[in-house]
């Protein structure tokens, strides 16, 4: 693969929101892309998984929750200037475990916030799944 090939085709990302007692569930990332910004939980599509799959072992894996039933919230299709991203985003409706920072080369630390009292550093890649949200916006199309 040569250094265009990151351009040529996009990337499929998955992110979980997950909420208890009304607030939003992000973390604070410390690896190289990002770092110091807040996401959701979240990651890579990787082949052969179905997307809630994906969902399920990315929410698991970043942070130790378990859902048992995830809803379809909205697909954001996302050209950034370095890398594409097309995002499928779901909502954890149940969900059971203790949270704790599973992968402490990427995250420092998962926190709970009000919807209207985000931190302003929120990765750019998560940027716009706020506002179709709220919005209750299921496609988003940049560009």
């Amino acid at each position: 693969m040569n250094s265009n090939d990151q351009k040529s085709y996009p990337k499929i990302g998955v992110n979980i929101f997950v909420f208890k007692d009304g607030k939003i569930l992000f973390g604070k990332r410390i690896g190289k892309t990002g770092y110091g910004t807040w996401c959701l939980p979240g990651g890579h599509f990787e082949y052969g998984e179905s997307l809630a799959g994906a969902a399920k072992r990315e929410l698991e894996e970043e942070t130790g929750i378990i859902s048992n039933e995830l809803e379809f919230l909205h697909l954001v299709n996302d050209p950034l200037e370095k890398v594409h991203y097309v995002h499928i985003n779901f909502l954890a409706k149940n969900w059971s475990g203790e949270l704790k920072v599973t992968e402490p080369d990427k995250f420092a630390e998962w926190k709970w916030f009000d919807l209207d009292n985000l931190p302003k550093e929120i990765f750019i890649g998560h940027q716009k799944f706020i506002p179709a949200f709220v919005k209750k916006i299921g496609f988003v199309d940049s560009k």
